[in-house]
């Protein structure tokens, strides 16, 4: 099967890494377009910070500068269109509510486990997007 658009998740964790990595050969694969999504998780503040304006600003830009050394990665593998998405939420639900339904994607790749045993109430990050997307989802551990 040859994809033409693949939505890939990530955090810092060492899952998110090898989904990464799993999206940029795939992408190079298949000649498809590479979207790197990473998502600020709002209940990770407590309520100083969340009412800090300069602390959510400080965290944001700090993922999308790591959001960016992934385009960068990606494109010196080889990938030739590169696009990034941050966005700020709860991240199956947003992923899976917001960004396909805009992008279109494909595939949507993820790692198996989130950076701090998040959303424990939904199981997992993994468990939701692979249960309620409209797309299919490659799980990577």
């Amino acid at each position: 099967m040859k994809f033409t658009k693949i939505l890939v998740g990530v955090d810092d964790s060492q899952d998110a890494l090898l989904a990464f990595k799993y999206a940029v050969d795939q992408a190079k694969q298949d000649q498809a377009e590479l979207i790197i999504v990473s998502v600020l998780e709002n209940e990770e503040m407590n309520v100083y910070e969340a009412l800090s304006k300069d602390y959510v600003h400080g965290e944001r830009a700090e993922l999308e500068q790591h959001v960016l050394s992934y385009q960068r990665q990606a494109r010196e593998a080889g990938v030739e269109t590169v696009r990034t998405i941050v966005s700020e939420g709860e991240p199956g639900e947003v992923i899976v509510k917001d960004i396909i339904p805009h992008v279109e994607p494909d595939l949507l790749i993820v790692g198996s486990e989130a950076k701090k045993g998040l959303a424990q109430h939904f199981g997992s990050q993994a468990a939701y997007m692979a249960k309620y997307a409209p797309i299919s989802v490659l799980v990577i551990r």
